[in-house]
């Protein structure tokens, strides 16, 4: 097995069903457990923590065996070089935030745990907070020195369960930006659980899609949203992530063009550098199909593809329609009617018109 996986296999009876996976995931970027309230994706997290303990396991770590039962071994969680990020930050009221973060280098015998740990302060921006008492805290800086703590024993892996969930919108949008500096300067794997389509959509690079202790889906994000086969409905509707960059603003109209492997989309200006590197989320509902280039249209995002694939949805007046666009794929909702008449098929020329862009990040 290549060492820069991730592999994790397990068994463990629930009230309600069996949760069984099977997974080797990348060894590196955050990889998303989603799925909706008693999904399982919290057992997977604790399982892997070894706080359960599973049946007919096996866990590794970049090559690192934590369980193996066929070998008879199965590490504790104190043995496991892990950080674990719960929802609540559960800090300590009696000591002040550099208190806190001290206490979480008691478990490390390294000589560059110090060292790691004030760079994970720098990383998080809390040095100014070091002094302060943590009921002086904020839930954002709250989480933040949580997971700083964690940092700080140098964790072979990052697990993090809904660490956002009891934030306000507020809060939460005060944490991401610095989740997501995690993802991009560290070269810590993170398994991070979460029913947020916001967090989902921001952070992910790999997705697992839990339902009823069963893995429906799981790959990197790109490519588990934008299959029509089986479309996984994230917060309001079904929809493709598109990795783009800013190439152009038009200052008149307040606008920005990101462009991405297969045609670009113009947005709203909100002051992001050209060369910036985002997330464009694209919603099935906001894209519609031609078979002709349009005029005289309000829709400024005309991209010229070909369908890949045209599939039930949900309700048996509707489809998916997949389009190829260069390398990236978009997803159009429409009517059944619609494909009939306009005799929408795999390999047909199209035109999709996208009418609102989302940045994620």
């Amino acid at each position: 097995m290549s060492i820069e996986l991730i592999r994790v296999r397990l068994e463990l009876p629930r009230a309600a069903f069996l949760l069984q996976v099977d997974l080797e995931l990348p060894a590196q970027g955050i990889t998303v457990l989603f799925g909706a309230s008693g999904s399982g994706k919290t057992s997977v997290l604790r399982c892997v923590a070894g706080l359960e303990r599973a049946r007919n396991a096996e866990i590794r770590i970049a090559g690192e065996v934590w369980q193996d039962d066929p070998a008879g071994i199965f590490l504790p969680t104190w043995a496991r070089p892990l950080g674990y990020v719960f929802q609540e930050a559960s800090l300590f009221e009696h000591l002040d935030v550099l208190g806190n973060l001290r206490y979480g280098l008691k478990r490390v015998r390294s000589p560059a745990a110090a060292e790691a740990l004030q760079a994970a302060i720098d990383l998080l921006g809390i040095r100014s907070l070091l002094p302060r008492p943590v009921d002086r805290l904020s839930g954002g800086e709250r989480q933040r020195v949580a997971i700083a703590r964690a940092l700080a024993t140098q964790p072979r892996l990052l697990l993090m369960d809904e660490p956002l969930a009891a934030l306000d919108q507020a809060r939460r949008q005060e944490v991401l930006p610095w989740l997501e500096r995690l993802r991009d300067e560290l070269r810590i794997p993170m398994l991070y659980v979460t029913h947020s389509a916001d967090e989902l959509a921001r952070l992910a690079d790999h997705l697992v899609v839990l339902d009823g202790g069963q893995v429906r889906a799981s790959g990197p994000i790109a490519e588990v949203l934008s299959a029509a086969d089986a479309p996984v409905v994230v917060g309001d509707d079904v929809g493709v992530l598109l990795p783009a960059a800013v190439v152009e603003r038009d200052a008149r109209w307040q606008l920005v063009r990101a462009g991405f492997d297969g045609g670009s989309l113009w947005l709203r200006d909100d002051g992001l550098p050209e060369g910036h590197r985002v997330r464009l989320r694209v919603l099935a509902r906001d894209v519609s199909v031609t078979t002709e280039a349009a005029h005289a249209t309000s829709i400024q995002n005309r991209l010229p593809g070909h369908i890949d694939s045209v599939v039930a949805d949900r309700h048996p007046s509707q489809a998916i329609v997949r389009i190829q666009c260069g390398r990236s794929i978009l997803l159009a909702r429409v009517t059944r009617r619609a494909v009939a008449e306009l005799g929408l098929r795999p390999g047909l020329a199209v035109w999709a018109q996208v009418k609102s862009v989302a940045v994620v990040t």
